[in-house]
């Protein structure tokens, strides 16, 4: 029994695309105020009644093409920073249609929430409780959502700090003067009496950080789902064998949601206790039932979707000086579970007991090789990547020297690719030979973090501070970065399907979706 996300390979557009052969397509131009052709917008094109939308982005002739829409009636709608232009609702489609709507955008605003995380960074006051907020919080969200999109003052703020405090197990780092420094930056920045500039495009630093964009970065299709309706954020979206996508939604949420890709409609198996699980990860099996981690609660959890039960299990284990968690899972191939966290540790499904593995007291990210063998991320200054031997159960570890590593993956060849938002680089181990070596990722603060491999073998990345999803050609290094069509696009999985569509989820915007490239001269034909 193997983990469905180990089989799988990248496809080419043709299959992406094959099956929608009678579907319609929307396409026109985009121009820019003076009336030149306006490259980067993104063009989106939302199904008005299950919500699944597909966005693409304006070429350097302002060209774009949506492809692959079924019968429906759409909502149109252009996203460009700094710019405005009215959307085209109740757009029907029918089989084989090809419409067109053409753009013409108006100067607009820029606002604090379109901006990216590093932007965010350099661009907000710098005065006292910022560090503890972007230390603290913006580990899982940032300012943009949250944040810049409201306004409160001091009890407001307070509230919701106190609400996270509660809700999302910040303790014993966010104690009460913490706390009390979060909540007097967030109502000085946030405030209704908040001495920020109006729009970050008034600052003069603001043109210095805006990021452009190669005529290949336009080259990619993004097709997203509603996956709102939970107290918790969809974490990730993983492939079971049917092509359903199975979703850990974190915080409050205490459930695990299937979204049937056809329909967009989403099913929530909810956990028996109120109490904040922090489910984290979610992986379906081939018997098709899913497991799934409470992070918060030291447990791990079976869910039958048949029957709907979930059948919890307890940690009791821990290592001394760490506080006991459990962050991702897998399983390999003889049917064990394999958990990252505090300690590194596995699960027997058939004995119930678990295995600890005391070299490792906290890991993160956890991937099982095609010879069954589990390796894992040690999230230190240093960083290393570690391998518990499936045969004998040793453990090994690779010291990387080169910084903090979270998520990882591994190749068809048996390399070790890793990834951690710290870095500036994606890195590479040949256990072998026990050699790495690092590839330097573009702009500031590069911040990769959930990470993939396709079938020509180059690695995808998702970048936490600069809302962009990379992809690294390992033969030459050349990185080529897209836009992501939302700001505070915080991913933590890339997971493929049998179709070798990427997956992944934003939960601060409520959506999962997948992304594929088209052939540059498809994408300009029209």
């Amino acid at each position: 029994m193997r983990p469905i996300i180990g089989i799988l390979t990248f496809a080419v557009v043709v299959v992406l695309s094959g099956s929608f052969a009678c579907a319609a397509t929307v396409s026109g131009t985009v121009k820019g105020p003076e009336g030149a052709p306006f490259k980067g917008a993104f063009v989106v094109a939302q199904n008005s009644k299950n919500r699944i939308s597909v966005t693409v982005l304006s070429d350097k002739n302002g060209r774009y093409r949506i492809p692959d829409l079924p019968a429906a009636n759409y909502d149109l709608r252009i996203r460009a920073i700094g710019y405005k232009a009215d959307p085209q609702n109740g757009v029907n489609l029918t089989a084989y249609q090809s419409a067109s709507h053409d753009w013409t955008l108006q100067p607009g605003v820029v606002r604090w929430s379109d901006l990216t995380l590093y932007q965010g960074k350099q661009l907000l006051p710098k005065t006292k409780g910022q560090d503890a907020l972007f230390q603290n919080c913006f580990v899982c969200h940032g300012f943009q959502t949250r944040m810049a999109s409201t306004t409160r003052d001091e009890d407001g703020w307070r509230d919701r700090v106190n609400y996270m405090r509660e809700n999302m197990d910040l303790s014993p780092r966010f104690n009460d003067q913490t706390a009390e420094d979060v909540v007097t930056y967030l109502t000085a920045t946030f405030g209704p009496d908040s001495t920020k500039a109006k729009s970050p495009a008034e600052m003069p630093e603001y043109k210095d950080l805006v990021r452009t964009y190669s005529d290949d970065a336009m080259n990619i299709v993004y097709v997203e789902y509603d996956a709102s309706g939970s107290a918790g954020l969809p974490w990730s979206a993983a492939p079971d064998k049917d092509g359903d996508l199975w979703m850990p939604y974190y915080g409050r949420g205490n459930e695990v949601g299937r979204l049937d890709p056809k329909t967009g409609e989403i099913t929530h198996f909810r956990l028996p206790s109120e109490k904040s699980a922090g489910v984290h990860s979610a992986i379906p099996v081939a018997d098709g039932t899913v497991w799934f981690t409470e992070f918060f609660l030291n447990k791990i959890a079976h869910l039958d979707p048949k029957t709907k039960e979930i059948t919890e299990y307890q940690d009791e284990g821990a290592v001394a000086g760490q506080r006991p968690s459990k962050h991702t899972i897998r399983m390999d191939d003889q049917g064990r579970l394999w958990m990252s966290g505090s300690p590194y540790s596995s699960f027997d499904p058939k004995t119930k007991k678990f295995t600890y593995y005391d070299e490792v007291p906290s890991s993160y990210g956890d991937i099982i090789d095609n010879q069954g063998n589990a390796w894992f991320a040690v999230f230190t200054k240093d960083g290393a990547i570690g391998k518990v031997d499936a045969r004998t159960g040793k453990v090994s570890l690779w010291p990387t020297n080169s910084g903090p590593a979270q998520r990882l993956q591994v190749d068809s060849d048996g390399i070790v690719w890793f990834s951690g938002r710290p870095r500036t680089t994606i890195g590479r181990l040949d256990p072998t030979t026990g050699t790495f070596k690092t590839y330097a990722l573009p702009g500031p603060s590069p911040s990769p973090y959930p990470i993939n491999i396709d079938g020509d073998h180059n690695i995808w990345y998702g970048s936490t501070d600069q809302d962009t999803i990379g992809r690294l050609d390992p033969k030459t290094g050349q990185v080529t970065e897209y836009p992501f069509p939302h700001s505070e696009g915080l991913m933590r999985e890339f997971f493929k399907d049998a179709q070798g569509r990427m997956w992944f989820a934003t939960p601060t915007n409520n959506r999962v979706g997948y992304f594929y490239l088209t052939e540059p001269t498809r994408h300009a034909s029209n």
